[in-house]
């Protein structure tokens, strides 16, 4: 009897010592979060190619762009962690055998740091059958719930604004970048919503490569027939790329200038019409709203729609 008692507490120590073990196998870093069930329940075996765009213009300046319930850095590091963890989702209800994403971050122009263009090299995965794991997929969690804030941190202790060349990405680099055959490719752009670089300024009749508060009052689009005039005298971007129709665009943070009562619709009407010019698939423009609010919006543009 005695040795039936030690054999019986053997048992019941390597079963509790198992269910322990495959109890931290399983952990799961999102346990915690509140995804939706129609994400988790969504099965789609779609490759998704997720990009970001950063505009590390002056517009993250807090001391420039000041504002009191949240600075748009902070929004615009919020917006990014709900993507990531859209994809996130996305990895956790596909099949391991047909998993093959990336999710990346760019500038242009790039920084001149050597830190920010370290940390977003840290902001780049592709995972595919070989390399999920739940590790990985709580490192890639983490990582952009952290990193991101750290970017707009180091440009603004910079304090060099290298503006936004949006335009002169789409010509040269969005092809290369951010669209892959058998992918689904979505980049999102982290934006005011205005265009302006230096040195890549260009004109062709009315259409531009750029757009500020300045010109737009210098077109006199900050009066009652600005649609009129945008449409009679043909304003807008210059097209800078053509069949963009493997790629989806989200456009998050719009911050128009409020002196102009019409800046907001000469800004969405613009990037409207650019992009359609271009062939992009799909695309929404949405203002810089509070993260709470976006985090849906986000994440139904990229879980919900095929």
């Amino acid at each position: 009897m005695k040795y039936l008692y030690i054999y019986t507490a053997i048992i019941i120590v390597v079963f509790s010592s198992c269910r322990k073990e495959n109890e931290e196998e399983t952990t799961n870093c999102f346990d915690n979060k509140n995804i939706s069930k129609v994400y988790t329940t969504r099965n789609s075996n779609e490759n998704l190619n997720i990009s970001f765009l950063l505009d590390l213009s002056d517009r993250i300046n807090p001391e420039k762009f000041p504002n009191p319930a949240m600075e748009y850095y902070q929004r615009d590091a919020k917006y990014i962690q709900s993507a990531a963890e859209a994809f996130n989702v996305h990895l956790r209800t596909k099949k391991v055998i047909r998993t093959n994403d990336k999710i990346q971050l760019f500038f242009d122009p790039e920084p001149k740091t050597k830190e920010i263009s370290d940390i977003s090299n840290k902001l780049k995965f592709q995972v595919d059958k070989t390399t999920v794991t739940n590790d990985l997929l709580c490192s890639i969690d983490s990582v952009y719930a952290t990193l991101p804030v750290e970017i707009y941190n180091q440009a603004i202790t910079d304090n060099d604004y290298i503006g936004s060349n949006t335009w002169g990405f789409f010509k040269n680099k969005v092809k290369d970048y951010c669209i892959e055959d058998q992918f689904r490719n979505i980049l999102i752009i982290l934006t005011d919503g205005y265009i302006y670089h230096k040195d890549i300024k260009r004109q062709e009749g009315n259409l531009t490569s750029y757009l500020i508060p300045q010109y737009i009052r210098s077109k006199r689009l900050n009066t009652e027939g600005w649609k009129s005039k945008i449409e009679d005298k043909s304003f807008g971007f210059i097209p800078a790329a053509n069949n963009l129709s493997n790629l989806e665009v989200l456009i998050l943070g719009l911050h128009p200038n409020k002196d102009n009562p019409y800046e907001e619709d000469v800004i969405r009407l613009y990037w409207n019409n650019w992009l359609t010019s271009m062939n992009v698939k799909r695309f929404a423009i949405k203002n810089a709203d509070l993260p709470s609010n976006m985090d849906k919006i986000i994440k139904d543009f990229i879980l919900l729609t095929k």
